[in-house]
């Protein structure tokens, strides 16, 4: 579990957006949005948020104990909260709050695959003080601090990649990851793309393993996974294909090896969901 989840946490591919600082008002809310993953770090105050019928996970930091929640929950000063982008979430203080939010893409993987839309980590900032007094100088800063000298753009990237990595390793340290699909169905279909990466993979022939509709596969693929499944079929080629760099497989190899009908579509999906083409990821991974 523990060179698995370091493994898992060192490919976690995370490219940083906006980040703000927001002074919330009684009676104040936030919306996180659906198109881009979120992280959120309360600095005072409380806030409140529904999650719905829909599981997410909450995690008592200190202590490392989780469980699955639903409903109305509310974070304290001190806690941090990561979605995924699955469904829109309001969150709205009572007595005012300050908060910073940064929205970030994260590339799809094992680990993000079974993340909850939703993880809630109370306790952040007494296990992870370091990283919490990082969040602490992100955005716009009271005491005149913000991210616009020359190099700060970097430095802030760092800090915010600090900060998520530590909310999913809180997450994780449950003992809830690696969690299998619970669907037998699903799971089915996710292991024969696992094995096959390189296979002609229509939504069709994957509906059929799964003894489904090809509607209802679609539905129930996304629910369960957070992604299409024409999304889960790329991710495991692309992370099939940087396994391949790395073990130095020429790229037209590699191309074909996952179905790719060119080496200019392969490099096209790649840098699509890496932001580097396979030569810089190569290039990366020797001089690392």
């Amino acid at each position: 579990m523990t060179d698995a989840l370091e493994r898992a946490l060192a490919s976690l591919d995370v490219r940083t957006g906006s980040t703000r600082r927001v002074t919330l008002a009684a009676g104040g809310d936030i919306v996180l949005p659906t198109d881009s993953a979120t992280l959120l770090y309360l600095l005072s105050g409380e806030i409140t948020g529904d999650i719905g019928l829909r599981a997410g996970c909450e995690v008592d930091a200190p202590t490392g104990d989780g469980r699955h929640v639903r409903g109305r929950r509310t974070l304290l000063a001190g806690d941090a909260a990561v979605s995924l982008g699955c469904r829109p979430l309001v969150l709205s203080s009572q007595s005012g709050a300050e908060v910073i939010v940064v929205s970030a893409e994260i590339t799809p993987s094992d680990v993000v695959a079974t993340l909850p839309g939703i993880v809630l980590v109370t306790g952040f900032a007494r296990l992870e003080p370091a990283a919490a007094a990082l969040a602490d100088n992100l955005g716009p800063h009271p005491d005149g601090l913000s991210c616009d000298r020359p190099g700060d753009t970097v430095v802030c990237r760092l800090m915010i990649r600090s900060v998520l990595l530590s909310a999913v390793r809180a997450w994780a340290s449950t003992g809830a990851w690696p969690a299998p699909i619970a669907d037998p169905f699903l799971a089915r279909v996710a292991a024969a793309v696992e094995a096959e990466p390189g296979r002609d993979w229509s939504i069709d022939h994957l509906a059929s393993l799964a003894a489904m509709s090809r509607s209802v596969f679609a539905e129930r693929f996304r629910d369960a996974l957070g992604r299409s499944p024409a999304g889960y079929v790329t991710e495991v080629r692309i992370r099939e294909a940087k396994r391949l760099l790395d073990a130095e497989m020429p790229v037209s190899e590699i191309s074909r090896s996952l179905g790719y009908a060119s080496d200019e579509g392969f490099r096209r999906a790649f840098r699509r969901h890496t932001g580097v083409a396979p030569s810089s990821w190569r290039a990366r991974a020797v001089t690392a």
